[in-house]
């Protein structure tokens, strides 16, 4: 699996944006933080709160693109009739073929289904942060928002160290 002081690969991917319009989306064109995570599959049941709770990751000031193996159209409907995701403020991308997910090494071989993985990525696109659950486990974006505050502090953050607090001395 790619971890800490890795570059995170190069992507061009076909996703569907905040508009519900159909995209590319290239790494390259990604500036800035970068919190990338990954999901099973689109239409099931634990994704959906965790695609929502991303938004929270967005209004931190991060770029975010969820990734499962789902085809953009799929996505595109799913967007559609999931109220719960209708109307996230990032792109979901589709990692048709898991070719993105088999190199960073977060796939469920045995389901043929990415694995619940985050990166947080930073604006030299090193990754900085990474973490990965089980199928069956979801994220807490909260937790995700202050590793990403963290992480840009520049400081020693303690385990519970939230924004705007002093460093660990």
């Amino acid at each position: 699996m790619h971890s800490v002081n890795d570059e995170f690969p190069p992507f061009i991917l076909n996703g569907v944006d905040s508009n519900q319009d159909m995209v590319e989306v290239n790494a390259s064109d990604l500036a800035g933080w970068k919190v990338f995570y990954f999901y099973p599959k689109d239409f099931t049941f634990i994704c959906p709160t965790e695609i929502s709770a991303m938004d929270k990751v967005v209004e931190a000031g991060a770029t975010v693109v969820g990734f499962s193996g789902d085809n953009e159209f799929c996505k595109h409907a799913w967007k559609e009739v999931n109220g719960m995701i209708r109307n996230i403020n990032h792109t979901l991308a589709a990692d048709c073929g898991l070719a993105l997910s088999t190199e960073l090494g977060v796939v469920d071989f045995e389901n043929g289904v990415c694995l619940r993985a985050t990166f947080i990525v930073d604006p030299n696109n090193i990754i900085q942060s990474v973490s990965c659950n089980a199928l069956d486990t979801g994220r807490n974006a909260d937790e995700i928002v202050r590793t990403l505050k963290a992480l840009q502090a520049g400081g020693l953050t303690g385990c519970a160290w939230q924004e705007g607090e002093d460093f660990v001395a």
